[in-house]
C-alpha cells in the first residue's frame, strides 16, 4: 500500500502506455501524474497482481508477454486504434529499452533505444565508459568460474561480482578472497533467469572494489538535477537502505560528481530524458559504478520533489507524451528516504503503523511493498525493503531524524519467522 498525494483520474484523452513497473512507489506515481495531465494510463504487463496499486487505483491493464517486442507493438497498435496513443514509457529498468523502441515505432517521443540497450549490458556499458575516459572500476567479463577466479587474481581482492544485466543490487556481492569468489561465481553462473523470470546471459562481471562513499546523480535532458547521498547496508552486499537529498557534501565534491555523471552520459550517447548515475567518491575522485538510463527508483524522485521542488516524475511523463513539464514548485531544502529492511523470513501476518508513520512530523510519503498473506524471503537486494518513508527537514540531519522516527512506527509481523538460511 502507499500513502502519497492523490490525483483525480482523467475521464478521456489518449492512452499513455506503461510497460511493466517498478515496485517501490514511482510506478504508481507515473500513473497518477498521467491522469493529472489528462492522459489515460494503461499498464502492459504479464502479471498485474505483481503491482498492488493497479487494483487500488483502478488502472487499466493489458496482459501480454512483455518480453516479446512484437506483442508489445501489437498492444500499442490496439491502443492507438482505441482512442490514440500519446506515449510509451516504463519505470522498470528491465523494460526501458523496449518501451523506447516501441515509442519510436509509432513516431512518439523516445530516447535512443540503441543507447539504452547499450547501457543495459554492463559489460558493453563499461567498455563505452572506459573508451570515453570516464573513470570506472577495473573489470573483466567472464563466462565460467575458472575465468572468474583468474580475473579476480589479476584485478586483486577484494572484488565485486555481479550479473551483466539486472537492477536493484540483485546478485551483486563483495568477494574478499578466492573461496568467496568461487562460490559466488558458481551461484551467479548457475542462474538461468532473473527475479522476473527473464532469461539471463551466462556471463558475469568481475570488478575491483572501489572504496568511498556512494552517491547518485539525477539528471534530466543532460542537466544535473540533484546529487544524492546513499546509505548502503552491511557488506558483502550492496542493498541501499536510505538516501539524503541533496547530498551533504561540499560544492566542489557535488560539482565533481555531477560533471563525471555528465561525462558518462556523453560517452554512452544518452541525454534525452531522465538518467540515474551511481558513483563512488574515491580518494582519486568520482568513479562511475553504473549508469541507469531511466528515472531513479527507491522513492528518490519523491524526495527530490519535496526537497528541491523539481517534479521528475511529471517531467518524465511530459517528455514521453510530448508535453511541456510543469514549473518547479515549493522546496523545503532537504529530504531523506529511509527503508524498512526484512531481518527474518516468513509469511506476513499483518503490517501495522503505516497510518502513524504517514502522520508523523515532516513525512511526505509512506509506502509498503508487502501485505498480509505474502511471503518474505531475504535476497540481499532491493526486494528486502518492505517499507519506505520520505521526510523533509531544514537540513540533512533533521530530515533523516524525521524519516527514521516515522519508519520506527511500521512493523511487519511474520507468522513463525525464521532467520535467513534456516530451513
Amino acid at each position: 500500500m502507499t500513502q502519497q498525494h492523490s490525483r483525480q483520474p482523467s475521464q478521456g484523452g489518449p492512452w499513455l502506455a506503461f510497460l511493466e513497473s517498478n515496485t517501490t512507489g514511482t510506478g504508481r506515481e507515473f500513473c497518477a501524474v498521467a491522469r493529472a495531465r489528462g492522459l489515460r494510463p494503461v499498464l502492459l504487463t504479464r502479471d498485474a497482481g505483481r503491482y498492488p496499486y493497479v487494483a487500488q487505483d483502478d488502472i487499466d491493464t493489458r496482459v501480454l508477454d512483455t518480453a516479446d517486442p512484437a506483442a508489445v507493438l501489437d498492444a500499442c497498435a490496439a491502443l492507438q486504434a482505441d482512442g490514440g496513443l500519446a506515449g510509451v514509457a516504463s519505470s522498470s529498468e528491465y523494460f526501458v529499452s523496449t518501451a523506447a523502441q516501441a515509442a519510436a515505432e509509432f513516431g512518439l517521443p523516445a530516447a535512443d533505444g540503441a543507447a539504452i540497450a547499450r547501457c543495459r549490458d554492463k559489460e558493453i556499458q563499461r567498455q563505452a565508459l572506459a573508451a570515453g575516459q570516464v573513470p570506472v572500476p577495473a573489470f573483466r567479463a567472464v563466462t565460467d568460474v575458472p575465468s572468474a577466479l583468474a580475473a579476480a587474481a589479476e584485478i586483486g581482492y577484494p572484488v565485486v561480482l555481479k550479473p551483466v544485466t539486472g537492477s536493484g543490487s540483485v546478485g551483486v556481492r563483495l568477494c574478499r578472497d578466492r573461496v568467496e569468489a568461487e562460490q559466488w561465481a558458481g551461484e551467479l553462473l548457475g542462474r538461468a533467469t532473473d527475479e522476473r523470470g527473464n532469461p539471463v546471459p551466462t556471463r558475469i562481471l568481475v570488478e575491483s572494489a572501489v572504496s568511498g562513499t556512494e552517491f547518485s546523480v539525477e539528471t534530466f535532458d543532460g542537466a544535473v538535477v540533484a546529487v544524492v547521498a546513499k546509505h548502503i547496508g552491511a557488506e558483502p552486499y550492496f542493498v541501499e537502505i536510505g538516501h539524503d537529498i541533496p547530498a551533504p557534501v561540499t560544492d566542489d565534491a557535488a560539482k565533481a560528481l555531477g560533471d563525471t555523471a555528465l561525462d558518462a552520459l556523453a560517452a554512452l550517447g544518452l541525454g534525452w530524458g531522465a538518467a540515474h548515475t551511481e558513483l563512488r567518491l574515491s580518494a582519486d575522485g568520482p568513479v562511475v559504478i553504473e549508469v541507469n538510463p531511466r528515472l531513479a527508483g527507491g522513492m528518490i524522485p519523491i524526495a527530490v520533489r519535496a526537497a528541491l521542488g523539481v517534479d521528475l516524475v511529471d517531467a518524465v511523463i511530459a517528455r514521453a507524451a510530448g508535453q511541456d513539464p510543469a514549473p518547479a514548485g515549493p522546496a523545503v531544502g532537504h529530504a531523506a528516504v529511509r527503508f524498512l529492511l526484512a531481518s527474518q523470513q516468513g509469511r506476513v501476518a499483518a503490517v501495522d503503523g503505516v497510518d502513524a508513520a504517514a502522520g508523523a512530523p515532516a513525512v511526505v510519503a509512506v509506502t509498503t511493498s508487502t501485505a498480509a498473506g505474502r511471503s518474505v524471503t531475504i535476497t540481499h537486494s532491493f526486494q528486502d525493503r518492505l517499507g519506505c518513508v520520505v521526510a523533509t527537514g531544514p537540513d540533512a540531519a533533521a530530515a533523516a531524524r524525521h524519516a527514521e522516527a516515522a519508519l520506527g512506527q511500521i512493523t511487519v509481523h511474520l507468522e513463525d519467522p525464521v532467520a535467513p538460511g534456516q530451513p
